[in-house]
């Protein structure tokens, strides 16, 4: 095994993913270490789907991506593989996903590593030595000039002793766990026209004490699969995504909860009369964990005021989206048509790093501005930025505030990316 890299990206999801690949093509030599034995992190281990509003309108009503670059790609060649809907291009088959994602990676000529565990993290004063990992050969110890946490929950930052946070400011609760699950043989047609009574009837037995589910509606998607529906509606509540025996509760937890929606449909929709219990997510769907703290913070009235910053990697404009840490509701702020913020390069740089960036929803933010881009496509977008600026740090023996923000951007702009 190859033990030496320029730049070595922690975690498989579609930030690492975006970061290896915009890496490797600026003729980096990359190494993707993934714990699991597939690539797009929650799409794939969570059956976490669809991709969510990542577009705006320009003045003539013209949709503008705003996450574009290699994130744009991959939903190109999901298309071209009839991995998506027809008329739906945010609805994807996670199966064909792990195989355009398997091959993008590949063909930018990155190194994949899967089901590795990193175990240990050797870093001092802001620079990571190497790293430990684990797998089914033993363990071996990977060396590079650069590294991206592109974990999720900033495992790689949060064992080389950088600082984060947790939870909102208030108590310290992280948004709630959900284990998403699918249900077969539906009547898909029937069931969205009864959609509204069904939810009518779940709340009457939330009231009752029949469910408990906090949650406080059910919430489903179609898939690209005839007679198979979606269902993103367990909601764990008040335990840490970041501690092992919280963590084992939630998943039974939700298990039981998921258990409990599909006998309820059985019993109460008819386009669920016939239904079955298909699947759930190979782990249960973190929204929000370990926030790494950054150079700067992005908070919640930074995004409400569509602030764009100098140092912009990626735009968003998605709603500050807080299912509810403690219980039930869901809140939201929505923005206009034609309005997003941007991310800064700063929220990228953990305080004090000398060759580690972080990328997707463990980046330098609140728990509201947090909220926001935790989704695939703001993550895939922050991830390009990550790794395009790991190849000039490299490139030019920088850290990482040492940077060119000028050169930065314009090398992003190169890879089509989407920063103003």
């Amino acid at each position: 095994m190859n033990n030496k890299y320029d730049i070595i990206v922690a975690g498989g999801g579609f930030a690492g993913v975006c970061a290896a690949i915009s890496a490797s093509r600026m003729g980096k030599r990359v190494c993707l270490v993934e714990k699991h034995n597939c690539l797009g992190g929650a799409a794939s281990m969570s059956l976490v789907l669809p991709f969510m509003y990542y577009w705006t309108h320009n003045d003539k009503g013209e949709r503008i991506n705003l996450s574009q670059g290699v994130f744009e790609e991959i939903v190109n060649e999901l298309r071209a593989l009839g991995g998506t809907l027809p008329n739906w291009q945010e609805c994807f088959n996670e199966e064909i996903l792990k195989v355009v994602l398997n091959r993008m990676v590949i063909e930018s000529g990155a190194t994949l590593l899967f089901q590795c565990h990193i175990t240990e993290v050797f870093c001092q004063e802001g620079k990571i030595e190497k790293i430990k990992i684990n797998h089914v050969g033993g363990s071996d110890f990977l060396y590079a000039d650069y590294f991206i946490d592109a974990t999720g929950d900033g495992n790689l930052c949060a064992l080389g002793g950088f600082e984060f946070m947790l939870g909102r400011e208030s108590d310290g609760l992280c948004q709630p766990m959900t284990l998403s699950f699918r249900l077969a043989n539906v009547d898909t047609k029937l069931f969205n026209r009864e959609h509204n009574r069904i939810n009518e009837i779940y709340r009457k037995y939330k009231q009752e004490g029949k469910i408990t589910n906090p949650r406080e509606n059910i919430l489903s998607f179609n898939t690209t699969h005839d007679g198979i529906v979606h269902f993103n509606t367990t909601r764990v509540v008040k335990l840490n995504p970041c501690d092992i025996e919280d963590l084992t509760k939630a998943e039974i937890i939700a298990r039981e909860q998921a258990y409990e929606i599909f006998c309820f449909l059985k019993e109460n929709a008819q386009g669920c009369k016939n239904a079955t219990l298909l699947s759930t997510g190979m782990q249960i769907g973190v929204r929000e964990s370990r926030r790494i703290l950054g150079e700067h913070i992005l908070t919640g009235e930074e995004i409400v005021s569509c602030t764009k910053f100098y140092d912009s990697i990626a735009t968003c404009n998605y709603d500050i989206d807080i299912h509810n840490p403690s219980g039930e509701g869901t809140s939201h702020h929505y923005f206009k048509d034609g309005e997003y913020y941007t991310v800064p390069y700063r929220c990228i740089v953990p305080k004090g790093s000398k060759n580690v960036l972080v990328a997707g929803r463990c980046i330098s933010a609140t728990h509201e501005a947090q909220a926001s881009f935790r989704i695939m496509p703001a993550c895939a977008a922050i991830g390009q930025g990550a790794g395009v600026a790991a190849a000039i740090l490299h490139e030019n023996f920088l850290t990482p505030m040492e940077i060119d923000i000028q050169q930065l951007k314009n090398a992003m702009k190169e890879q089509n990316a989407k920063i103003e």
